[in-house]
């Protein structure tokens, strides 16, 4: 007799990697901000699991202090550990590439990393300090914190204005992910378009102030 095929629900990378630390002891704010340095899954990865690893925050439309309490904690840890690796690429990613670009392989790596940041951030240079806050904001998988700073070192922007910009950015991308992990897609829909109209605003100052 055929067993019938259990399936098995998609882990997600942050979950894998919460599992992997939880089961060697790590707790959950550790297990929250070490996902939040990793590139590509960031913080957009963290707060999702965060919620996981606190399962009593109500996903409902009636949120009790206790559950905004929890998505304030998580969201602390997540932005934390997202901008903790922000100020080693702006310091280091200079003198790393010039040394490594000195061999083959190295000149190999950083070429094909330098134009594939320079394809994903090409809005960036034209509103600098905004472009790069909004670029980092986007919740997506080729946008975030570490790209962001990349593309403010390959800018040559200031060490203050990444910093502040990618900050913002990261914020408000926390923003998003609270709000989706809390409120569902309409939640985060409402809050998107709420940003969306703000970041116009900006831009639309920006783009009058510089053309009068």
């Amino acid at each position: 007799m055929v067993e019938d095929a259990v399936e098995v629900p998609h882990k997600s990378t942050g979950q894998k990697v919460a599992e992997y630390l939880r089961e060697h002891g790590a707790s959950k704010t550790a297990t929250i901000i070490a996902i939040s340095t990793l590139p590509i899954v960031e913080l957009r990865g963290a707060i999702p699991v965060g919620h996981i690893l606190y399962p009593d925050v109500e996903k409902s439309t009636r949120l009790g202090r206790d559950d905004l309490e929890r998505s304030a904690r998580i969201f602390i840890y997540a932005v934390v550990g997202n901008m903790l690796p922000v100020p080693l690429i702006l310091l280091l990613l200079g003198p790393i590439s010039r040394i490594c670009m000195k061999v083959p392989w190295g000149k190999r790596f950083f070429d094909w990393l330098f134009a594939r940041t320079r394809r994903r951030t090409a809005d960036i240079e034209k509103y600098e300090t905004l472009g790069l806050t909004v670029f980092v904001a986007i919740p997506l998988p080729a946008t975030g914190a570490w790209t962001g700073a990349m593309a403010g070192w390959l800018l040559g922007m200031s060490f203050g204005h990444c910093l502040l910009s990618i900050f913002l950015g990261v914020s408000i991308a926390g923003v998003i992910m609270t709000v989706l992990a809390l409120m569902g897609w309409i939640g985060a829909v409402i809050a998107g378009v709420v940003l969306l109209a703000f970041f116009l605003g900006i831009l639309a100052k920006a783009i009058k102030t510089a053309n009068p």
